[in-house]
């Protein structure tokens, strides 16, 4: 039977085959491991190292086999047959010790997120390596130290990670086109992991920058599933651009990753999630729910700390904006047991930290709260996130005055925060004080402050969190500019999420050009065309031409609608860190 159209590559039906090897078996079984031996050699000289493997495998020879295995480990990991790799290490005796398979179970512990376990691997496979052959020593000191790499990534180790970058980063010794494309792959490998640890670590200019570089490099070389691991972790990078940004790019890892079947493995994980949590963040919490849903199924192998902190973070802000708070303390909690598992803090650790806290308060546990917040050390202690989380405690306690002293620090501007999220989640907190001591008038002015804030991102999230309906609904709309954003925050607020409100999903729009968008960012205000043109030094007509082409590719007839519509494609948001 032809398998294509050259007539090149042939087979037996399955039933026709298997009858042919159980005749070869009652005839020649004494022939069948050199048939093997000559078929493994075939495919290894073809190129095709499974099949090598399993005819290795199938001949009874494990010493060969292992080496074979360890010896292409790093590249199959590449390609995405880590799963095919574990079946491969499950087909070996049981209870037989191969050195050289302790690099391929390294491998494996740190797919699964056995940590500890792929350490313990990797010092074995590194003394291997100083005994292997001179041929092979390479080779094996090259994957050694890409799996090191990963686990430093994975503990969250930026300088580990520096460590073994700088190794990956030597010269190849030798001009073959095999040391070639090692070279690449290391680069790859390198830009990936130190673009998430960077991330992880909130230098996301140079995550962004570096994780680019390494998917256009995997994608050049041919090695989608690199290609896959580093726009995944892309997607987490993009938080000092617009919503529809971060969106956008996770989308497009999801749709790679589904395109070569590995839409419910780990490598996407972070994708599935950062995509959920930019839906926690603008109140589209079913949606959320939706992809949280598709994250837990693909890292259900996968142990490992990092990669379930950031699961547990996102599912907890999603119970809390619900007001589950019950339900947010366990995953809240949770996150804090496998930060504590990290050798280096997670960028939101401080924010979940906060949280938490507020949690514990809201749930009427303040001397658990006051207890966890007196074991903070001062640097962390001066936060913006623990001073909101004190005012929320002060609140809790019936002292209003003492949470306006809470997050004096945050509003003006003296308490380090983590992203701007903070200082809107202040003026709220600062709202509901003012709000206890009946100055309705301050309580207004602190939520149309918050309300300006959030109005570039179109942010449900820390009304939610705080709990601000009360606050919210008590604004005069008559001394709002942000009435529009009001009433789709409230609309979250009283459980109408936007989905239900517009069931049919927005079409998509064409993108616009860096001069368009320039030239939108003004269309909010009441500058006229030649006011527009003199701010950005072009002429009224260029900058008429491009309002024209704004309307069409929104699809829209006027300004206002224009405005409306570029918010629902968060096309007006600020590049700025949440």
């Amino acid at each position: 039977m032809s398998l294509d159209p050259e007539r090149t590559w042939f087979r037996y039906h399955h039933l026709f085959g298997d009858l042919l090897r159980l005749e070869l078996r009652r005839t020649l079984p004494e022939e069948i491991p050199a048939l093997h031996r000559r078929a493994a050699e075939w495919f290894s000289g073809h190129g095709e190292v499974l099949d090598a493997i399993r005819h290795t495998q199938a001949a009874g020879d494990w010493h060969d086999a292992a080496r074979l295995l360890a010896d292409h480990s790093f590249s199959l990991t590449l390609d995405g047959y880590a799963q095919t790799i574990q079946a491969l290490i499950r087909a070996f005796p049981p209870g037989a010790d191969y050195p050289e398979l302790a690099l391929v179970r390294a491998g494996g512990d740190l797919v699964q997120g056995r940590l500890d376990e792929a350490a313990a691997h990797l010092a074995v496979a590194e003394t291997y390596a100083e005994t292997a052959p001179p041929e092979r020593q390479r080779r094996l000191r090259v994957a050694t130290a890409a799996l090191k790499l990963s686990l430093a990534r994975r503990r969250g180790h930026l300088a580990g990670v520096v460590e073994q970058v700088r190794f990956l980063a030597s010269p190849v010794s030798g001009q073959s086109d095999e040391d070639i494309a090692l070279g690449s792959d290391l680069r790859a490998v390198a830009l990936m992991n130190l673009g998430t640890v960077e991330a992880w670590s909130l230098g996301l200019p140079d995550a962004e920058r570096h994780l680019q570089e390494g998917a256009a490099l995997a994608r050049r070389i041919g090695r989608p599933y690199l290609e896959v691991s580093c726009l995944a972790q892309l997607g987490f990078a993009s938080k000092i651009h617009p919503f529809a940004t971060t969106q956008r790019r996770c989308r497009e890892a999801i749709a790679l990753a589904e395109r070569h079947g590995w839409g419910t493995e780990p490598v996407i994980a972070p994708a599935l999630i950062t995509l959920a949590g930019t839906m926690v963040w603008t109140g589209e919490f079913d949606e959320a729910e939706r992809w949280l849903q598709r994250a837990v199924q693909a890292v259900q192998a996968d142990t490992g700390p990092d990669i379930r902190l950031l699961l547990h973070q996102t599912t907890a802000i999603l119970q809390a904006c619900r007001g589950r708070h019950h339900e947010a303390l366990e995953e809240f909690s949770a996150a804090g047991r496998l930060q504590s598992r990290l050798e280096g803090p997670h960028a939101l650790a401080g924010q979940v930290t906060g949280w938490l806290l507020a949690t514990q308060a809201r749930l009427g546990m303040t001397g658990e709260a006051r207890a966890a917040l007196a074991a903070l050390d001062d640097e962390r202690a001066g936060s913006g996130e623990i001073g909101n989380a004190r005012a929320v405690i002060c609140l809790a306690e019936g002292d209003p005055a003492g949470a306006l002293g809470a997050v004096r620090d945050v509003l003006d501007g003296t308490a380090p925060v983590i992203g701007y999220v903070t200082v809107v989640e202040a003026q709220l907190l600062a709202g509901l004080a003012y709000r206890e001591l009946g100055d309705q008038r301050a309580a207004n002015q602190a939520a149309e402050r918050a309300l300006a804030l959030a109005e570039a991102d179109r942010l449900v999230l820390p009304f939610a969190m705080t709990g601000s309906r009360e606050l919210l609904e008590a604004l005069p709309r008559r001394q709002t500019a942000h009435a529009a954003l009001l009433t789709s925050i409230l609309d979250v607020l009283r459980g109408e999420s936007p989905a239900t409100k517009n069931q049919s999903a927005p079409p998509e729009t064409e993108e616009l050009s860096p001069g368009e968008l320039r030239v939108l960012r003004y269309l909010p205000t009441n500058l006229s065309r030649p006011q527009i043109a003199g701010e950005l030094s072009v002429s009224p007509n260029t900058v008429s031409t491009h309002i024209r082409s704004i309307y069409a590719k929104l699809g829209v007839r006027d300004r206002s609608s224009a405005v409306q519509r570029a918010r629902e494609l968060r096309l007006l948001a600020g590049a700025r860190a949440r």
